[in-house]
């Protein structure tokens, strides 16, 4: 952690005003660089009560051009925020590249007010700090700059403040209930703090500490520490980005036994059209009362479908929504990230798609991206597709911590199979709009993705959201066990 910036003594008024213009200047050169660098900073506004974390950030404000400054404040959570996972409500606040996100109240927040009030578990706070540490380490691995700082102030010195607020009636109303029962429980906040900042106090993350006795010296050193961290960051990232991802010339496995598992996959099941009429409505039927079981108890069901081109998605997926009324689910199909979306992290398109508890969304495609096309086509860079599985399985792992039942498809079918069902498409005038030369080129790198297909299925197999594998090259079949694999994810997860 940060030795803690800002000073007791009183700064003169001249000496204030003169260091605040070389500020002011200085900042604005900040965001200029910020835009172009195409970054983003994530600032976080923490420390005691009273300590002038509001006054600080309105006179940040006035210094900053504020076009390009989000200030976010989060509240108790909302009906509509507590029905999806705890991250759900700060993953969709983040800022775009470019621009400024400063969180006057974040995700320590609600840990801290907890604490003030007594009513926080540390079996919870533990499994709290796990999350925060996660969340923080992911932001900071997609380039942006966490800045987390922590305003200090001593017990005499936050009692001081509050008298002196309280003594004049003008300013009496600034102080809260809250406020009174944070300076009587100042000793155990304390040490809460310092674990709190001690646990989460990271490479990428690190707490910067500021002194709060003195205002002048207060706002001076949050503008300074802003400035010296983001040339810090800046410096870094020029470094880096001198080389750029290029397209691998060949696709190494990263665990050979997934690759195995998917060609030991048995294409050749056969099932005739009088079969599958007899067995598709008990499935059907065994799986609509799974999802009125789940709805019943406020579960959201997630559905992801991956698979190879031609294998079969669309037509599967129509078959499990004739299980379900429309009103209950929606089929979020996944194309190339948009403008907005580049710039995010890659998961942030698929945080803010969350439908609330009791609802099913249905990805026709998904987050797996990552780890196939945009490893094999050279969209990234392998250290970033890389940490993309434990990026994964964390935020499924969060999905299934909040009562979510994830149900992963792959579909599978042969190559000589895929050739047939394109040479179909390209002569059957209303299935013509599934096939482009994109496709063909995708066929051209059949071994590529077996190789990361293998490794995704080895590597984001888990206990929490097992990957169903689903020999495709007979559409009956496939879409029989579709029904018959989600039937049984939902009524497992539910017992």
């Amino acid at each position: 952690m940060a030795k803690a910036s800002g000073a007791s003594a009183k700064l003169s008024k001249k000496a204030y005003e003169s260091k605040v213009s070389r500020l002011r200047r200085d900042l604005v050169d900040l965001q200029v660089d910020l835009q172009q660098s195409r970054t983003k900073i994530v600032l976080i506004l923490a420390g005691v009560e009273g300590a002038g974390r509001g006054e600080a950030l309105n006179t940040l404000m006035g210094w900053l051009d504020p076009r390009n400054v989000e200030t976010i404040a989060v509240d108790a959570p909302s009906n509509e925020e507590s029905e999806r996972p705890f991250m759900w409500r700060y993953w969709r606040s983040l800022p775009s590249s470019g621009r400024i996100g400063i969180f006057v109240d974040s995700w320590y927040t609600q840990t801290l007010r907890e604490q003030t009030d007594n009513r926080q578990d540390l079996a919870k706070l533990g499994d709290e700090l796990h999350r925060i540490r996660h969340f923080e380490r992911l932001l900071a691995d997609s380039d942006a700059l966490v800045i987390k700082l922590w305003f200090h102030l001593s017990r005499d010195d936050q009692g001081q403040r509050l008298y002196n607020l309280q003594a004049d009636q003008s300013t009496a109303w600034r102080v809260t209930d809250h406020q009174v029962r944070a300076h009587k429980a100042y000793q155990r906040l304390s040490r809460t703090a310092e674990h709190i900042l001690a646990e989460t106090d990271r490479p990428g993350a690190r707490w910067d500490l500021i002194e709060s006795v003195e205002p002048k010296a207060r706002n001076l050193a949050f503008a300074q520490t802003l400035l010296r961290r983001f040339r810090a960051h800046h410096r870094q990232l020029h470094r880096r980005n001198q080389t750029k991802p290029s397209k691998p010339t060949r696709i190494a496995a990263l665990r050979p036994d997934g690759r195995e598992r998917l060609l030991e996959l048995p294409l050749d099941h056969k099932l005739s059209s009088r079969d599958y009429e007899a067995k598709r409505e008990k499935w059907l039927g065994r799986l609509n009362r799974a999802i009125r079981r789940a709805q019943e108890a406020k579960r959201t069901i997630v559905f992801v479908f991956e698979g190879q081109d031609a294998a079969g998605k669309g037509g599967a997926i129509r078959r499990l929504v004739s299980a379900m009324d429309a009103r209950d689910y929606r089929i979020m199909p996944v194309a190339k990230p948009t403008d907005e979306e580049k710039n995010h992290h890659y998961l942030w398109r698929f945080w803010r798609q969350l439908p609330r508890d009791g609802r099913v969304i249905i990805f026709d495609r998904s987050w797996y991206g990552r780890v196939l096309v945009e490893r094999i086509e050279g969209f990234c860079y392998p250290h970033e597709w890389r940490r993309s599985y434990a990026e994964i399985n964390d935020f499924e792992e969060q999905l299934q911590d909040h009562g979510s039942i994830v149900v992963k498809y792959w579909l599978q079918i042969s190559k000589e199979v895929q050739l047939e069902r394109f040479r179909a498409r390209e002569t059957t005038p209303h299935k013509q709009h599934k096939i482009n030369e994109e496709d063909w080129r995708n066929r051209k790198q059949w071994a590529a993705y077996e190789t990361a297909v293998g490794d995704m299925l080895a590597l984001t197999d888990t206990a929490h959201a097992p990957w169903s594998l689903i020999p495709a090259n007979n559409k009956r079949y496939a879409r029989l066990e579709v029904l018959r694999q989600a039937a049984k994810r939902i009524s497992a997860a539910l017992e």
